[in-house]
């Protein structure tokens, strides 16, 4: 690895880890991997849209004298299926995978969550480590453990905690992502300043120009603090039994109602969490909890960034009964992550229904 390269601990006793994070790194891998996971042989999954990047890392892995079998899915989140999870099973199995194989995923979120539950179940847990090529699975979806796949109708209901031995994290790959995905990355780390780190929120206030160029040393130092946010909010709270980590929902109650009832995939889901953070932030306005000023603030950073914060049209009855079945809801009853301040949020009970359309409305009051 570089000099430049930062490393994020995660502490989690005996399943501890580090991600490391540079730019260019790729080229390490082999090595990586035979340093903290020693093995004969590599199980590499990836998706057809970043393949090219899979077969630099395979390269880097032979040359560290790890046997390496590349497995390219369908790229899109139809792939987070069982029947794509069992074909892995079965193309594992052919490819003489053991209990010494590690599986290694390079892609997004969908790759990651597909290629861990692999990892998690067959032959009841193969060694594992993440190398996430989208902005949204750097800081995101590729630190913590949640690994799963989908069931008709059904996000993520299928899954387990399987944490991964490591995660590298080349910012470089970040250059090539369509600019659309990059922005939606985004969203998820603003979040993180709005959440539990208000010198963050102001760095990336004071960055927007390094933020929109995708300057190595700010994706750097971004993504970097990202990681280090959501791994003290994982190490607490690794299995969602405290409700600590359900902080890291902020904006998401909005966010998925917006997604199911405009239909997956109109809006990225980052957009969504752009969408959900303002109403989440004027929810608590209207509660008396914040000013005007911590909502404007979010939203100015977000619309700086190309994000959008303005709610579609759509049906409130149907938003709201997708709301309804938030995993957040207790006994019918609406409840919120809302901001207290910038850097802090609250979970929130008991909410009207009519505050919750009204904070979709810019003109709310």
């Amino acid at each position: 690895m570089t000099d430049s390269a930062k490393t994020v601990q995660v502490h989690l006793g005996e399943r501890s880890y580090d991600i490391t994070i540079g730019t260019g790194i790729l080229a390490g891998i082999g090595d990586l991997v035979a340093d903290r996971c020693p093995t004969w042989h590599a199980l590499l999954i990836t998706d057809e849209n970043v393949e090219p990047l899979a077969v630099r890392a395979g390269e880097s892995l032979t040359d560290a004298d790890i046997t390496t079998d590349l497995i390219v899915i369908q790229p899109g989140e139809l792939s987070k299926s069982v029947e794509f999870a069992d074909m892995l099973w079965r193309k594992c199995l052919e490819l003489g995978a053991d209990r010494q194989s590690v599986v290694v995923a390079v892609g997004g979120g969908v790759v990651g969550d597909l290629a861990g539950f692999v990892a998690a179940t067959l032959a009841r847990g193969l060694r594992f480590v993440q190398v996430p090529t989208t902005l949204l699975a750097q800081v995101d979806s590729s630190v913590g453990g949640k690994v799963g796949i989908n069931l008709p109708g059904a996000k993520n209901l299928v899954g387990a905690f399987w944490q991964p031995h490591a995660v590298l994290i080349d910012t470089s790959m970040l250059d090539t992502l369509p600019d659309r995905e990059y922005r939606a990355g985004l969203a998820e780390v603003i979040k993180y300043g709005v959440i539990l780190d208000e010198a963050f929120f102001e760095y990336l206030e004071s960055n927007i120009a390094g933020l929109n160029r995708r300057e190595p040393n700010v994706l750097q130092h971004v993504v970097a603090q990202s990681c280090q946010l959501k791994a003290q909010v994982v190490e607490q709270d690794e299995r969602e039994e405290s409700g600590l980590r359900a902080v890291l929902n902020y904006g998401h109650t909005y966010c998925h109602a917006i997604e199911s009832v405009t239909g997956y995939g109109v809006l990225l889901h980052g957009e969504a969490v752009a969408i959900g953070m303002v109403c989440a932030s004027r929810l608590a306005e209207r509660l008396g909890r914040i000013s005007t000023e911590v909502t404007s603030r979010q939203s100015d950073l977000l619309n700086a960034v190309g994000l959008p914060t303005t709610v579609p049209i759509m049906d409130h009855d149907k938003l709201l009964d997708c709301m309804r079945r938030d995993k957040k809801t207790e006994r019918g009853a609406l409840r919120f992550i809302l901001p207290a301040r910038i850097g802090h949020v609250e979970l929130v009970a008991d909410v009207r229904e009519q505050d919750v359309i009204a904070s979709l409305n810019e003109d709310h009051g």
